[in-house]
């Protein structure tokens, strides 16, 4: 009989080597792949960075259950919940840039399509004396 334990450590083993596959994918894109990319990646409801901080999160939890138990170090504890605190923060970070991320990783319109762009004016300032 096959031992159904093992199943979430190898499946947590394929996605780590699916992530080292995507790394390289990034690695050799043109720069809208790696953008398109990398908005999947930072996708703050679907994208890899909060699910991996999801499950950190988890971890973080099943650490405070051990250590309050006694049978994991509370520094283990804190550590996770640490990580899972700055995983969070950095997501927050770059959330703040996600739309420039999507913005390169979409395709050129057509210059007919475009709208006006602004045209720079000279700004003349009088003053009274």
């Amino acid at each position: 009989m096959t031992d159904l334990s093992s199943y979430p450590v190898r499946l947590a083993e394929y996605i780590a080597s699916l992530i080292k596959t995507l790394d390289d994918h990034l690695d050799q894109a043109t720069p809208r792949q790696a953008a398109e990319i990398l908005a999947k990646v930072l996708d703050t409801q679907e994208g890899v960075l909060t699910r991996v901080t999801d499950l950190v999160g988890t971890g973080s939890r099943f650490a405070q259950n051990q250590a309050h138990r006694g049978m994991l170090p509370p520094e283990v504890w804190l550590a996770m919940g640490r990580a899972s605190h700055e995983l969070h923060s950095v997501g927050l970070d770059l959330d703040e840039h996600a739309d420039a991320i999507k913005q390169l990783g979409t395709p050129p319109t057509t210059a007919s399509t475009l709208p006006p762009q602004p045209v720079a004016s000279a700004m003349v300032v009088r003053r009274s004396r």
